[in-house]
């Protein structure tokens, strides 16, 4: 039975940085579904099957720092990779004390994306 490619879900509001993820995530042979915000994730049936998740940090509604710290206090604990493009060293610090695995700065380095969606798979 061919093992099932681990699904890296893409949350962000911002339409072509959640289709430049999601192709990305595509070419590398993952599964990648994206969702517009943090509450369109939460209720799909993606949750449950998501391997490593990629969240916006500013969006309308949940943030992507609310939507982890939401996950973890639900039991679900999914490796999460912050993506923002507004820096911030006291938000950033927080996520990583929150376990966050990654905070990047768009635009982002791919390699630095796959160094950190490498190092949450193999959590």
């Amino acid at each position: 039975m061919p093992k099932t490619k681990p699904l890296i879900s893409v949350v962000d509001d911002d339409e072509s940085m959640r289709e430049a993820v999601r192709g990305l995530m595509k070419s590398l042979g993952y599964t990648a579904e994206t969702f517009a915000s943090a509450e369109e994730f939460l209720n799909s049936r993606q949750v449950g099957r998501t391997s490593c998740l990629i969240a916006d940090v500013q969006m309308p509604g949940m943030t992507g720092l609310d939507l982890h710290r939401h996950l973890v206090a639900s039991g679900k604990t999914i490796p999460t990779i912050l993506i923002t493009a507004y820096p911030d060293d006291k938000i950033r610090l927080s996520a990583l004390e929150d376990g966050v695995v990654g905070y990047l700065s768009k635009p982002f380095d791919e390699n630095d994306l796959l160094a950190c969606i490498d190092s949450s798979l193999t959590i």
